[in-house]
């Protein structure tokens, strides 16, 4: 059976196949070149925004915890469909089966992360200078959140944003990437059992938009949607802070990394091998959290990129449904060429394969990851190319080589692999790593969802999925009550009429 049908037999397993076919967008399966047919776009946006913004007048009217039981209700639904999800997943993104596992669970645990936060959306009480009077900061529903997914984590970023935003009072706007429709199918499918055996939700509370580019854009043009939460490349980014600026409405960026992995003499190498490999070539490179500049000190770089060699000549590359495999495709032939692309451009600038680099035969768009050894951080390693390509350039003093981490555009992941204390703090200070992840003996690869996800400069300066970042999904409002007969006024001033 051809990837892209059983992903339909999936789709339709999963109660979404029926309303999915007959469009014009077309499906293809990374993993073997087929597609499935063409999905059904979204031609009527005005009528998702009119049913999202009735949504929400009546769904802020409902209790927080409540709230709460519809998002534990989808984590049980989840659980019940994460195999056939994760498959989907594979045959869309072309995930490895581990990762597909892996990506659902995630959606399982924003799940549990925001069922508890229903319970905790706490502001603030304040002391006022007024006598009899008190003050206190409340957070309050905003409004219809509109998602742009990326083709990468096709379901697992929206899961970050939905989860959230439906415990907060807002209803969602799914816009899933192009590439990867039908996991957004599934997944609102698996929702809307939720939705069934929650009761009494509104219509229109969660809904996906299937479409291309000009979806986004006149969606997130949309005065109605007061937050525009945006996964993609940075020029995407730009393009739609820009718009959701004109309108004076909020954007939550997670656009490009370009990160890097900082190895100290003292490192333990082995521990340091593993976390290469995979941060560079999981996902097949395709992870915004993807290592791509090794900075190594000048005295151990020839050992370590010996055994990153052996390493990458080891590496099972095929059909993601096997095994075995742990590099699967890129999403498509443009990813191959840009992939290509990259490579001659580091060649003509001076750099040395000496791993990898060849597409491979067959259906599909598979590489062999790439080793480059640079002799200077140009062009081409400031470029953040999405694929299986790791940079590695080489320094003499700790300082030098944070400064070369951070003297690029992009400000998503960092880690430095090293046994000492002093150099590890200072990877950490304010004068240290200027990213918006930094790790220490962990790869920049596979945050958890309890910590805010994002990171700074041309990254967007978003954060999702744990911690605070739920408040990005509400609007702040401080409160004064006067429960006195008088009327003071604040800093003393008088006003007798």
């Amino acid at each position: 059976m051809t990837a892209a049908n059983e992903a339909k037999a999936i789709l339709e397993r999963l109660g979404a196949g029926g309303a999915a076919w007959g469009g014009t967008l077309p499906t293809r399966s990374p993993v073997d070149g087929s597609s499935a047919g063409s999905v059904s776009e979204t031609t009527d946006l005005d009528g998702v925004m009119a049913r999202s913004v009735a949504a929400f007048h009546q769904w802020k009217r409902v209790p927080a915890p409540r709230r709460g039981e519809l998002v534990r209700l989808l984590g049980e639904e989840l659980r019940a469909s994460k195999d056939d999800l994760a498959r989907l997943v594979t045959l869309e993104a072309g995930k490895i089966v581990s990762e597909g596992l892996g990506e659902v669970q995630e959606m399982i645990d924003i799940c549990d992360f925001a069922v508890g936060l229903s319970r905790q959306l706490y502001g603030l009480t304040l002391p006022s200078e007024r006598p009899g009077h008190h003050m206190r900061e409340t957070y309050q529903p905003l409004g219809p959140v509109l998602v742009i997914s990326a083709f990468n984590f096709p379901v697992a970023v929206s899961a970050w944003n939905a989860c959230l935003a439906l415990v907060c009072g807002d209803p969602v706007i799914w816009k899933p990437s192009e590439k990867t429709p039908l996991t957004a199918l599934a997944t609102q499918a698996i929702l809307d059992r939720a939705l069934v055996r929650f009761g009494d939700a509104p219509e229109g509370l969660s809904q996906v938009v299937i479409g291309g580019r000009e979806a986004g854009e006149r969606l997130a043009a949309d005065p109605r949607i007061p937050l525009v939460s945006a996964t993609g490349s940075t020029r995407m980014g730009k393009a739609v802070a820009q718009t959701v600026a004109a309108r004076l409405g909020r954007s939550l960026l997670e656009l490009g990394g370009n990160n890097a992995m900082i190895v100290t003499p003292s490192a333990d190498l082995d521990m340091a091998v593993r976390a290469i490999a995979f941060s560079a070539v999981g996902t097949c490179g395709q992870r915004c959290t993807s290592l791509r500049r090794l900075l190594v000190h000048e005295s151990i770089a020839d050992a370590l990129i010996a055994r990153l060699k052996t390493a990458y000549e080891t590496l099972p590359i095929g059909d993601p449904r096997d095994s075995g495999t742990l590099v699967g495709p890129l999403i498509d032939v443009d990813a191959r060429r840009a992939f290509e692309t990259a490579l001659q451009e580091a060649v003509a600038q001076g750099g040395e394969i000496v791993a990898g680099g060849q597409p491979l035969e067959g259906d599909g768009a598979y590489v062999r990851p790439a080793i480059v050894r640079m002799p200077a951080q140009t062009a081409v390693v400031e470029h953040e190319t999405f694929a299986p390509i790791l940079y590695v350039l080489t320094w003499s003093a700790f300082d030098e080589a944070v400064a070369m981490q951070n003297a690029v555009p992009q400000g998503l992941s960092s880690c430095v692999f090293t046994d000492s204390v002093r150099e590890a703090e200072q990877f950490l200070s304010a004068w240290g790593s200027d990213c918006g992840i930094a790790n220490v003996n962990i790869g920049p690869s596979g945050a958890e969802i309890g910590g805010a996800f994002g990171g700074e400069k041309d990254t967007g300066g978003g954060r999702e999925s744990g911690s605070d970042a739920w408040k990005a999904y509400m609007r702040r409002q401080t409160q004064t009550v006067n429960f006195s007969r008088d009327l003071p006024l604040a800093q003393g001033v008088r006003f007798d009429v």
